[in-house]
């Protein structure tokens, strides 16, 4: 899986990660979070973009983000449940980096494009329970912005 950062071009897991490392190590007194969201649009195919969001609280942030592509996928459920796996994919492979660099009290976060509001509302307890079974914590609509803004914004292009 590769990633591509808006200011540094294409970069491997491992590249980004280091990446995220420099980032966290330039103010190691604030407070970070990192943030992981995917989206998906169809329309002749559907094009999946995850997002990898390190936000430094109260400070702003960085983000990188990978585009894959698939058949169309017509089921607004099958398409939410495959986006909140990968985001799971992507966190877990994270998570043991984390864990390798001493860096494992990082909060890690999912952002899901679900909400009270639309048709998404009858999956949220579903999905929901996804990630938290999963160990992570779990973000809808509105605030789950590394979803339904930071990956939403390179589904289109």
């Amino acid at each position: 899986m590769t990633f591509e950062s808006p200011t540094k071009g294409r970069m491997t897991l491992d590249q980004m990660f280091g990446d995220l490392l420099v980032y966290m190590s330039e103010d190691s007194t604030a407070q970070y979070k990192l943030i992981v969201g995917t989206d998906s649009h169809t329309r002749h195919e559907t094009i999946f973009v995850t997002a990898v969001v390190i936000h430094r609280k109260g400070k702003g942030g960085r983000y990188f983000f990978s585009k894959s592509r698939r058949r169309p996928i017509k089921s607004l459920r099958q398409k939410i449940l495959y986006e909140t796996s990968v985001s799971l994919m992507v966190a877990a492979r994270l998570t043991d980096l984390l864990q390798a660099s001493g860096k494992e009290d990082l909060d890690v976060e999912i952002h899901i494009d679900v909400g009270r509001q639309g048709e998404t509302k009858e999956l949220i307890r579903e999905i929901v329970g996804m990630v938290t079974g999963s160990g992570y914590q779990a973000t809808i609509k509105p605030d789950s912005f590394g979803a339904s803004k930071v990956a939403d914004k390179h589904t289109k292009n």
